[in-house]
């Protein structure tokens, strides 16, 4: 099985980045672990801050890979075109955010890539990356 964890904009700043809401470990670090844990799954990882590098590595692995683990950070509010991009490949897509952002600013309330997804889990810190890998095993 292949799943690609794809992170978006200010993502690459976890470990450092308001620790009171995202924590304090990098993503590498939790990625590390991750893999270590599903050692049987090919676990893959991408970051940009740039909306057109995550829509093509949407276009890139949707036809190939069995999952994508998408937290799409502010873009998941704003970007249109990103959604468009999750509904034109096959490959089941899960939203996930780190924190609850039904519980912050009514902004982010709003996703544009949840109508797309197979699913979205929010809130559980990182974990919320690794309960959407188990819904895919």
């Amino acid at each position: 099985m292949k799943i690609l964890i794809i992170n978006g904009p200010n993502l690459n700043l976890l470990g450092k980045r308001e620790p009171s809401i995202y924590g304090s470990l990098t993503f590498d670090e939790f990625f590390s672990s991750l893999k270590k844990k599903y050692a049987d799954v090919e676990l893959y990882y991408f970051q940009s801050n740039i909306e057109g590098e995550i829509i093509d590595k949407l276009h890139e692995v949707g036809f190939t890979y069995d999952g994508i683990i998408l937290n799409a950070g502010a873009y998941t509010h704003t970007s249109i075109a990103i959604g468009d991009a999750i509904k034109g490949i096959e490959t089941p897509v899960i939203e996930v955010h780190i924190s609850n952002v039904y519980a912050r600013e009514k902004f982010r309330h709003i996703s544009y890539i949840a109508p797309n997804a197979k699913g979205i889990i929010a809130g559980f810190g990182l974990q919320s990356y690794e309960l959407a890998l188990e819904s895919f095993l």
